[in-house]
């Protein structure tokens, strides 16, 4: 796809752009307004719940490009009401990273603010995996497990540092109230000899990366082109060995026998007790029964120069734990 430069003649409805003024420390919405009032954008803002997807949703019949401008939460928000509008094929989304921790963002290869615009000019367009929770889209992860008190508690700073392992992180650390989760996850077979899988127990928490990969490191791109979920089911465990930030980043490094990991184009998880809250991409699902798949190729976006197609190079990332 050839992008067109900010002075092209272009009906304004043509370039939509969905702010939320609220997104991470809220000091860029007019640094972001000026840049797209630059680059030929129409600004809508968000001012209460469900606005983002409804913006979108509205916008994408007649746009071509479609930008989000806040945090993760914003971006699958927008994903969903072009999703909702059945436009995804034909209309570019763009990240403009105005969030805390802004992960999804950082793997595609967009610095911040000014670069995102950039890139939206001159970058490459790259055709993206979306996965499917229920009937809801998400681009980054779907996470399960997370309590809604460490959710509310976890800083800024740590979110930062972290991205979504400092929900996991607060959690383990209030985990004398937490209640593991009875669940069965079925994977089905993978293109590389993976087998399809049944795992049943009880889980602290349930990880599906699209884009996402969880490991010790704030910022882990997994494969997003490859039509495949990353799958991190982290068992209960004794208190004792989880507390450590040491014992965290070791475990999703792979090295505890607490974990197992997966990798598959479609899985289902059942709760054998209550429903699970589950977070895609920051928003939330809850459900006692979630069927995940990917839809490979059906987003197209604009990518920075860091962003790997392949990170693994060709060798893929183990999935089993040592030990």
């Amino acid at each position: 796809m050839q992008s067109e430069g900010p002075d092209d003649a272009r009906a304004a409805a043509d370039r939509v752009l969905v702010c939320n003024p609220v997104s991470g420390s809220g000091d860029h919405v007019d640094t972001v307004t000026a840049l797209a009032e630059q680059h030929g954008f129409e600004i809508r803002r968000t001012e209460e719940a469900g606005d983002a997807t409804r913006l979108a949703r509205e916008a994408a019949p007649d746009a071509d490009l479609v930008a989000a401008a806040g945090g993760d939460g914003t971006l699958n928000a927008v994903v969903n009401g072009v999703a909702a509008a059945d436009a995804l094929e034909s209309t570019t989304i763009a990240v403009v990273p105005a969030g805390t921790g802004n992960n999804f963002a950082t793997n595609v290869g967009i610095r911040g603010i000014e670069h995102a615009f950039s890139v939206i000019e001159e970058g490459r367009r790259r055709e993206i995996d979306v996965g499917w929770a229920n009937d809801r889209t998400f681009v980054n992860s779907c996470v399960g497990g997370i309590t809604a008190e460490a959710s509310s508690e976890t800083t800024p700073e740590s979110k930062a540092e972290l991205g979504v392992l400092a929900y996991v992180k607060n959690t383990i650390e209030t985990v004398g109230e937490f209640d593991s989760l009875p669940l069965r996850v079925e994977t089905a077979a993978g293109p590389n000899g993976e087998r399809a899988r049944a795992w049943e127990g009880e889980a602290m928490f349930v990880l599906i990366g699209n884009c996402r990969r969880f490991t010790g490191a704030r910022t882990a791109q997994a494969d997003v082109e490859d039509g495949l979920l990353e799958v991190t089911i982290v068992e209960d465990a004794a208190t004792t060995d989880l507390l450590s930030g040491a014992a965290l980043e070791g475990l999703f490094g792979g090295d505890s026998t607490h974990i197992v990991r997966r990798r598959t184009p479609t899985l289902s998880i059942e709760s054998r007790a209550d429903a699970v809250e589950y977070s895609l991409d920051g928003e939330t699902l809850e459900t006692e029964r979630l069927r995940l798949e990917t839809e490979p190729g059906a987003l197209t976006i604009p990518v920075g120069e860091a962003y790997r197609p392949d990170p693994d190079g060709g060798e893929l990332w183990s999935l089993e734990p040592a030990g």
